[in-house]
């Protein structure tokens, strides 16, 4: 539990202060987003426990993900050491040192987005402070959340913190190549993934002998290719012009002597159209469009 802000603490926050932080963290969650899907930009939010091998993971990442543009903003309550064995690894890594806070929140991750080079990237991790509680509540704009789980945790883990689990696209099962030398279930382990998880995802992996990378590189391009779709069709909006027919039907009044008298009309004309994607515009003259026919005179 953070001190600062006293997260999941009735005592510390009254419930209804604690709602309207989260809800003044969504405002800046979606805004976060809106930047990430805009620059084409897959934001994953890295979570687990102090151990669980989510630097190790970003680390073997960057071995198996060549020519994908990764970078990393890597949160602690102190010191930079995450950030800076992410740099030596390849992976251009800002830290974040978060003091007493148990987690990132929205705001701390778009203050560190101001300078550094983000829209250059591909893959954006963001590798949130080792808990299994607080992390999981704060949306901070991310595409997945990730969750690392270290078969050194033991089986019961989903159990014992399920609102993690449920937050979670998916779930990595990491030193897994120690599982040889350990008392411990795997498959009970998922199983007891399958009993929180909504839509269970789960691969196990080792960064240590690369077992399970290739299914999480997998992973991340069939996650990352929405996202460089909406981009693409954010960045050439779908425009072109055509003509569409249109027929309308209007009366006209014509004069016979000393007899007026009115009939239905016809004409056909063409409409220039542009498309901007999911705004479609359509341009009719400014919205004025006016045709032959409309207010001239018959002679009968």
């Amino acid at each position: 539990m953070c001190t600062t802000c006293g997260c999941g603490d009735p005592e510390l926050v009254p419930v209804e202060l604690h709602e309207k932080i989260l809800a003044g963290n969504d405002r800046i969650a979606a805004h976060n987003r809106e930047h990430f899907r805009e620059a084409g930009v897959l934001a994953l939010n890295i979570m687990g426990s102090p151990g669980s091998g989510k630097t190790a993971l970003l680390e073997a990442s960057a071995r198996v993900l060549g020519g994908v543009r990764l970078g990393a903003v890597s949160a602690d309550l102190a010191t930079d050491n995450d950030a800076q064995r992410l740099s030596r690894a390849g992976i251009p890594s800002k830290a974040i040192t978060t003091g007493q806070a148990c987690h990132l929140d929205a705001e701390l991750v778009h203050r560190s987005l101001h300078d550094f080079p983000w829209r250059e990237l591909d893959v954006f991790f963001i590798e949130n402070v080792g808990n299994l509680v607080c992390p999981a509540i704060y949306d901070l704009g991310q595409e997945a959340n990730v969750v690392a789980l270290s078969v050194t945790e033991g089986e019961d883990k989903p159990l014992k913190y399920p609102v993690m689990f449920q937050k979670a696209d998916l779930v990595l099962v990491t030193k897994v190549d120690l599982v040889p030398h350990l008392d411990f279930d795997l498959p009970r382990l998922e199983d007891n993934l399958r009993r929180v998880m909504p839509d269970p995802k789960v691969l196990r992996v080792s960064a240590r002998t690369g077992e399970g990378m290739q299914a999480w590189k997998a992973w991340l391009e069939a996650r990352r290719a929405p996202v460089v779709a909406g981009r693409s069709k954010e960045a050439r909006p779908h425009e072109h012009a055509h003509a569409h027919p249109h027929e309308h039907t209007h009366e006209h009044a014509h004069a016979h002597g000393a007899t007026t008298h009115s009939h239905p009309h016809a004409h056909q004309h063409a409409h220039a159209h542009e498309h901007h994607g999911a705004e479609e515009r359509h341009q009719h003259g400014g919205g004025d469009h006016g045709h032959e026919g409309s207010g001239h005179d018959h002679e009968h």
